[in-house]
């Protein structure tokens, strides 16, 4: 008797790699032209589009580090304590203008600048109040508690790269070296919809046979989470002349096109012919599991991606190969996330030659380890493998499974968005 597959997707072929898919993705798209200049406050996820140089030195003038004394290192005691008048004061916004630290003390506070010649601060729970002169012991550091300027950033230094995609702490660095705003690229056009007969709107009545459409959901809002504009196209059902026409129409309109179902080698299975019809294939299945069936072509310049219909393989597939594309398309200077090595409390088997993606939950050991605990189902269906998860084990071609006790690498699901 033959020995059948539990492999849904197990039909001959080449796959392509990870890397492969990639290095084609580059290749063959460009970084979408146009680019916008936005308040600080608004640019957060947005990529900058251009260098960004620092105006002035951060911090601007030389200042104390905390509350108390500034003095000049030059008068102090080698031996032991010193005895300085206490000359003036200095909070943080004043001007140190005719305050000099020659053979005095300034009280002074954090922040505040430091007065002529001061270029070292003690701080005031160190030192000892004798009516209006200061007691300041001995072993400071020369420029001890003092912050000189531009310790942090030089004037005319990069503060941002082109490419980035900005943080808050990258805005706050912008503001902090005098600028108001930011050229950043503009966001990107996507167009989604789903593929299948079968589907139906969430929250709709369900026919026989019939399931809600959760992949448009989960396309849509992890689309908005990087950032781009998304245009929902909805149901489209498996008819090719149609499913050729609404591509056509999309591709004018939109930067990229993500569909999912309908990439597979079944009869209703329209989506890769549909691409070839109006456009060309770039790829077409990849060595990984989940999320092997994925078409990717271009129709004109604009590219298109099919993805899986199973949800847990869009999801795979999404941050796998559209958010590097994503990255391209928005010139984004783009690494993927460093994972999480943790300990295996499981043991798996895989082929090898494909890389695959198992869904885990990470807690603590008794022993202060970190341990990967992986998710009772592996089906690519099973929606509830990502919401009782907390990431994803990454193993790679050339491994046969996992033991317990191995290292395996943890992408956490919110490092992938």
């Amino acid at each position: 008797m033959a020995q059948l597959s539990d492999d849904c997707f197990a039909f001959g072929g080449p796959l392509l790699s990870v890397e492969a898919a990639a290095s084609l993705i580059a290749e063959r798209v460009p970084v979408i032209a146009g680019s916008e200049t936005v308040p600080l406050w608004r640019a957060d996820g947005r990529i900058a589009a251009e260098t960004v140089h620092a105006r002035r030195d951060l911090p601007p003038f030389a200042n104390s580090a905390v509350d108390g004394y500034a003095v000049r290192f030059a008068d102090l005691s080698a031996a032991g304590e010193t005895l300085l008048p206490v000359r003036g004061r200095l909070a943080a916004g004043g001007s140190p203008a005719g305050l000099s630290a020659v053979g005095a003390a300034v009280r002074i506070f954090t922040g505040a600048p430091m007065p002529a010649e001061a270029d070292t601060v003690f701080m005031q729970e160190d030192v000892r109040i004798e009516g209006d002169r200061v007691g300041l012991p001995a072993g400071l550091k020369r420029g001890a508690n003092s912050r000189p300027a531009g310790e942090d950033i030089a004037q005319g230094a990069v503060v941002i790269e082109a490419g980035r995609r900005l943080t808050p702490p990258d805005l706050a660095l912008a503001a902090a070296t005098g600028h108001a705003g930011i050229a950043v690229r503009r966001r990107l056009r996507v167009a989604v919809f789903s593929t299948g007969d079968e589907l139906a709107e969430p929250g709709a009545p369900l026919g026989p046979g019939a399931i809600h459409d959760s992949n448009r959901v989960l396309l849509a809002t992890l689309l908005a989470r990087l950032g781009a504009e998304v245009a929902d196209l909805g149901i489209l059902r498996d008819d090719p002349a149609a499913l050729r026409g609404r591509l056509s129409e999309a591709a004018r309109a939109h930067d990229l096109i993500l569909t999912s179902g309908g990439v597979s080698t079944g009869e209703e299975d329209h989506v890769k012919a549909a691409v070839e019809a109006v456009g060309r294939l770039v790829l077409w299945r990849l060595a990984i599991k989940p999320g092997r069936p994925v078409a990717m072509g271009l129709i004109g310049s604009t590219p298109v991606v099919g993805l899986p219909g199973n949800p847990v393989a869009v999801y795979v597939t999404l941050l796998v190969v559209v958010r590097p594309l994503l990255a391209r398309l928005a010139g984004e200077a783009f690494s993927p996330p460093l994972p999480q090595p943790a300990r295996a409390a499981f043991r798996y088997r895989k082929k090898t030659g494909r890389r695959e993606y198992v869904r885990v939950s990470l807690r603590r050991a008794p022993d202060g380890t970190v341990e990967a605990v992986k998710f009772p189902r592996d089906g690519a269906g099973v929606l509830t493998s990502l919401t009782g998860s907390d990431g994803l084990a990454e193993l790679p071609e050339d491994a046969t499974g996992v033991e317990e006790g191995q290292t395996v690498a943890v992408f956490l699901h919110p490092l992938l968005w």
